[in-house]
């Protein structure tokens, strides 16, 4: 049987560094105390000026190909996840694929807000899986958020920052290790509470929508504080049931970094370690589809994932959106 493996990982964030200290002085309040009590985050990046999304992906994406010791035209597929894209079209997946000059690749991209990773390691598990002309797919999540932040807003652009993470999933048959299984779901209810909602068709932007700042994110509601760890534990739950396992028989947890209090209380409704949740967002701020392939490649840059070790990543975004996946590294 086909086996969907991980065979190397990539990520990058851009060089330029914002502290606390740097809304502090801009919105002329202190936000540091809380930002690093409530949601553990002491600085992040932002691109430059002339850095786009596109350029994230490409230095994670290279990084993972040399880790894994292919070539650009080795790959079957690209696959990008984000909803900060190069363009509205045409893709990100196929600029990156210009840039690594992968001829040999078919590409597109994949929004389910900060899900996005998660369900493009679903999709693309389940290419190799089911068609042996894919053997090496490239899965990159991808958050240029600060160009969408109005950097007044004490309420996202304090959280929000950018980065990029790749992975290589290869085919194998002679293993026990690789992708294991998947739970999707969706609370669409949310749909209208969080996100972006001008620059496409619903509403094109003109001057009436940069008056008044509508084509930047928004929280338009406040969520439900429980909502996360609720779903968090719900998917767990049930993916543990399908494969007859424990919660506590998971060895690394890469979950959506947005607030530590609430992947805690996830480790605590689940009776596991908190340990055995990867965090990042101490000094990359929240990186969106990013956060859990840069945390993933971060907790095995750091020797705390080892070959053997079975993952759970669980991501959550926008729409509201919920991906989880069980994959042995």
């Amino acid at each position: 049987m086909r086996k969907a493996i991980i065979k190397s990982t990539g990520a990058y964030a851009p060089e330029n560094v914002i502290p606390n200290s740097y809304f502090t002085e801009l919105l002329k309040e202190d936000v540091d105390q809380w930002l690093r009590e409530n949601v553990n985050i002491h600085e992040r990046r932002w691109c430059s000026e002339d850095e786009s999304v596109a350029d994230l992906c490409e230095h994670a994406s290279r990084q993972a190909l040399d880790r894994g010791g292919l070539k650009p035209t080795d790959l079957d597929l690209i696959i990008v996840a984000t909803d900060t894209p190069e363009y509205i079209s045409p893709s990100t997946a196929a600029v990156l694929q210009d840039r690594l000059k992968a001829e040999n690749a078919g590409t597109f991209d994949l929004n389910t807000a900060c899900a996005g990773f998660v369900t493009a390691l679903d999709v693309a598990a389940k290419y190799i899986i089911a068609d042996d002309r894919y053997s090496q797919v490239l899965v990159v999540g991808a958050y240029a958020m600060s160009k969408h932040l109005n950097k007044t807003d004490k309420k996202t652009a304090t959280l929000f920052a950018d980065g990029a993470g790749a992975l290589v999933l290869s085919a194998d048959e002679n293993t026990d290790a690789g992708f294991v299984a998947s739970e999707l779901k969706t609370r669409g209810e949310y749909n209208s509470w969080m996100g972006i909602y001008s620059g496409g068709a619903h509403e094109p932007v003109n001057e009436d929508v940069i008056s008044r700042n509508d084509h930047k994110l928004k929280f338009v509601h406040k969520f439900p504080k429980e909502i996360n760890p609720e779903m968090w534990t719900e998917m767990t739950l049930k993916m543990c049931d399908r494969l007859n396992i424990r919660p506590d028989d998971i060895d690394q947890y890469l979950i959506t970094q947005l607030n530590f209090n609430s992947i805690d209380e996830t480790m605590e409704r689940l009776g596991v370690a908190k340990e055995k949740a990867h965090k990042i967002m101490k000094y990359y701020g929240y990186t969106g589809s990013a956060c859990i392939p840069m945390a993933l490649d971060d907790a095995i840059q750091k020797n705390k994932i080892k070959r053997g070790d079975l993952l759970f990543l669980i991501g959550s975004g926008g729409g509201l959106a919920f991906a989880c996946a069980a994959i042995k590294y």
